[in-house]
């Protein structure tokens, strides 16, 4: 593999461990490189576990057809062949957890022997990768052997002691979703969930069924009964529904009955499959909010679909991102042992 030449300037941003093409930020790099000497501001971490983003997982599986050597033979050939976890499918990638191996001299804030989890995207981690262990098919995790090199503007989190490590880098892979959803649940609104009983859907119908209050109303679509009682002991009153999110009108009809035809003040879609986002726009009444937190949803689908059935509502691009989104992801795990117990149960699965 080519790498840059070291007389690129280093960016806080990542742009000198850019391949190809030149003048790209890393999540739209064709190649990253992930093995030349550390820079200043930089510090590498030695890989333990990748937790891949629930959509990408899916794919990988579905098209090695379940087989857990042959999804590690896809992860180990796209990273070999790009130098960080990016699905050419869905875009996506993930996070990692590991411990901090080589510090760069201009950084003071992480230290050598520091375990953390990454907050970025593996979509743009340079990562040189030389082995995978086992696929934990419940929690999307795969461990694994290899390097990781982070930026000055790199997020992070250090792990914490009082929970288990596996339940922390399941709860920060999708904590942009409970923080922004926080932003969204306001008392008295209504709120539909799809795809509620993933990891990313816990976190936020937990946030939402606190904080909308006895006026408010939670609906959570999710794919089967049992995924039904992962509601079970949620900090407010949650009205499950198991229903296709793929089925666009199937939903609208569903929600205008729970909701006596006033629809959703707020939709958030956490489905990991493709085909749902005329699912959370129809599922919206005229002026309410539209959040895409999936990575399996398409802009450019829920744009024009909207367009297309004349529903005037705000659209929301999920943003893994928020600030303070770490902390209160796992304050409120924490805080509400019925949620912990879920996230262990995936952990253990």
């Amino acid at each position: 593999m080519t790498t840059p030449a070291l007389i690129v300037p280093t960016s806080p941003f990542g742009l000198h461990r850019v391949v190809r093409p030149e003048g790209v930020l890393p999540y739209s790099a064709e190649v990253l490189d992930a093995t030349s000497p550390l820079r200043e501001t930089e510090f590498r971490v030695a890989v333990e576990a990748l937790n891949l983003d629930s959509a990408s997982f899916v794919q990988l599986l579905e098209a090695s057809g379940r087989d857990p050597d042959r999804l590690k033979e896809q992860v180990l050939a796209i990273v070999s062949a790009r130098g960080k976890m990016q699905n050419p499918v869905t875009g996506s990638g993930g996070v990692l957890i590991g411990r901090v191996s080589e510090v760069g001299s201009a950084r003071s804030d992480v230290a050598v022997g520091d375990r953390l989890v990454t907050l970025i995207s593996l979509t743009t981690t340079p990562l040189a990768l030389e082995s995978l262990g086992r696929v934990h098919l419940a929690t999307h995790q795969i461990e694994a052997t290899g390097t990781a090199t982070l930026f000055e503007r790199s997020l992070f989190a250090r792990i914490p002691e009082d929970l288990p490590e596996s339940l922390v880098m399941s709860v920060l892979d999708v904590c942009g979703a409970p923080a922004q959803m926080a932003r969204l649940a306001r008392e008295g609104r209504t709120v539909v969930i799809l795809g509620a009983g993933g990891k990313s859907g816990l976190l936020g119908t937990w946030v939402a069924a606190e904080q909308v209050g006895p006026t408010g109303q939670v609906i959570a679509l999710v794919r089967s009964e049992d995924e039904a009682r992962r509601l079970e002991g949620a900090p407010g009153p949650v009205t499950p529904l198991v229903q296709d999110c793929r089925d666009a009108v199937g939903v609208m009809e569903a929600v205008a009955r729970l909701t006596a035809g006033r629809m959703a003040d707020v939709v958030v879609n956490c489905v990991n499959v493709p085909h749902t986002e005329m699912s959370a726009i129809l599922a919206c009444k005229p002026r309410g909010q539209v959040y895409l937190f999936s990575m399996a949803t398409s802009f450019q689908a829920a744009a024009l679909g909207a367009e297309s059935v004349g529903l005037d509502v705000d659209l929301l691009v999920g943003n893994g991102y928020a600030e303070g989104h770490a902390a209160f992801a796992l304050d409120l795990v924490r805080r509400h042992p019925s949620l912990r117990e879920r996230f262990e149960a995936f952990a253990s699965t």
